[in-house]
């Protein structure tokens, strides 16, 4: 808005003092008047007038007629104060929820009314019959003096004059719209923002390591308006667009942006097609769903989808989009901490670490299949294309390397991980090379003497007992 009316409207710098005298008289009547056209525009949008904006826009026109009054008078004046009076009125409308255009059509309602107001009074003071065209014969022309009505009547705004004052008050009106528009835009965005930071806190203190008091979480979740549910899921989404997400899930779901990724606290996941509306939300997002747990273990579910997201980010959990922790949780147990597993499966397999790449392999998927298979020699026969007796050798040899760890259960459930690890029984598998010397007795690492000479470490230490 113009610091000054003048801005607005640089003829006014022409207009006689007794302009300005004549609309300073007009004051008591035009506050009744445009007053009476404001509150009838407010009816017609169904607003209170006795509530706190009715009151706010009712002084709002009483300070916006008495600064033009007085800024017709006095052009070079500043119109900060009412600037900053319909700054907050814009605000307030944000607040009670209305139109960010409402409050522009009641200002060009009332201007249009005060407009008409001062065209019948230059007419009753002797001015112009109709809205002036021209000057009238007889009347100075304006040549940076003002022209006043003829003698013998109450002095008024000559034509020329009423040109100036229209359009003054017209720009005056605009600046004022458009200052009720930005508090209007201005609530908004602080609004938004302390919503963000509500919601943000609330997800915070769902999933943060120690559990918050009850009456903590309670306070949090009043003051984003979420009712406390008894289960709920966290969502891990690719991005950055939480308030996005969330609306496009719907169903209560508040988010926030926690390290690199949306989290997502969805409510009570049980409820009948909760989870496949999220899922058709987050159509061409990569997202990761952790399990449903009861409100106070919301962390195990953000630390599952996050650890999830990661590892589908990598391409480890599948080609889906939105992956389920529920249906990847061996994945995830065995890929938590990054390089473990892969320590897990060197270590156990170290028996066939010394065997040529072919035989390597030949013994691991062997293994493997005896494993998945629970020692059914046929049925690993049937997998592996070959014949059981060849599978019955390879299982001598496998029991030479591994010794009673193939019968103790423990060993053998940290086998099955190494090998899922590490189905060709090496990390990094080499081609065969001439030269390479089979183990004495296929694999058999012990002496003429009878020492064992395997290496340390392997399944062993993990037999139960």
């Amino acid at each position: 808005m113009s610091d000054a009316l003048l801005d607005i409207e640089p003829g006014l710098a022409g207009l006689a003092p007794a302009v300005g005298d004549h609309l300073r008289g007009l004051r008591g009547a035009l506050h009744a008047r445009i007053l009476g056209t404001v509150r009838a525009a407010m009816r017609e949008q169904g607003r209170s007038l006795t509530g706190g904006q009715g009151q706010g826009l009712a002084l709002g026109v009483q300070t916006a007629v008495d600064t033009f009054v007085d800024a017709v008078a006095d052009p070079g004046r500043e119109l900060t104060a009412t600037r900053e009076v319909f700054h907050a009125l814009g605000r307030t409308e944000y607040r009670e929820g209305h139109r960010v255009d409402a409050l522009r059509t009641v200002l060009t309602l009332g201007a249009r009314d005060i407009w008409a107001f001062l065209v019948e009074h230059a007419t009753a003071a002797g001015g112009p019959a109709t809205t002036p065209t021209t000057a009238p014969a007889g009347t100075a022309a304006r040549s940076g003096a003002s022209a006043t009505a003829p003698a013998g009547g109450n002095p008024g705004p000559a034509p020329a004059d009423l040109y100036v004052i229209a359009g003054a008050l017209f720009g005056y009106v605009d600046a004022l719209a458009g200052a009720a528009a930005e508090g209007f835009l201005d609530e908004q965005r602080d609004t938004a923002q302390d919503w963000a930071t509500t919601r943000r806190r609330l997800v915070t203190l769902l999933v943060q390591p120690d559990p918050p008091a009850e009456a903590v979480l309670r306070a949090a979740a009043d003051a984003a308006r979420w009712p406390l549910p008894t289960t709920l899921a966290v969502l891990s989404v690719d991005g950055t667009d939480a308030e996005q997400v969330a609306r496009g899930i719907g169903a209560g779901a508040v988010a926030a942006v926690i390290g690199d990724a949306v989290r997502v606290v969805l409510p009570d996941p049980g409820t009948p097609g909760r989870l496949d509306r999220a899922r058709q939300a987050l159509v061409g997002r990569r997202a990761a769903l952790g399990p449903t747990v009861e409100r106070h273990r919301a962390r195990l579910s953000y630390r599952l989808s996050r650890r999830a997201l990661t590892l589908h980010q990598h391409g480890a959990l599948g080609r889906e989009p939105v992956v389920s922790c529920d249906d990847h949780l061996l994945g995830l147990l065995t890929a938590w901490e990054p390089g473990l597993a892969a320590h897990l499966a060197g270590t156990v397999l170290a028996p066939l670490a010394g065997l040529r790449p072919t035989t390597r392999r030949a013994l691991a998927e062997t293994l493997h299949g005896w494993l998945r298979r629970q020692g059914q020699v046929v049925a690993v026969a049937e997998d592996l294309h070959t014949h059981p007796q060849t599978v019955r050798y390879r299982m001598r040899q496998l029991r030479a390397l591994f010794g009673p760890a193939l019968d103790d259960p423990d060993a053998r459930l940290v086998l099955t991980l190494a090998l899922r690890q590490q189905p060709t029984g090496a990390a990094d598998p080499q081609p065969d090379r001439a030269g390479d010397q089979q183990p004495t007795g296929a694999g058999d690492r012990r002496s003429a003497d009878g020492t064992d000479r395997r290496p340390a470490g392997g399944a062993d230490r993990y037999r139960s007992g």
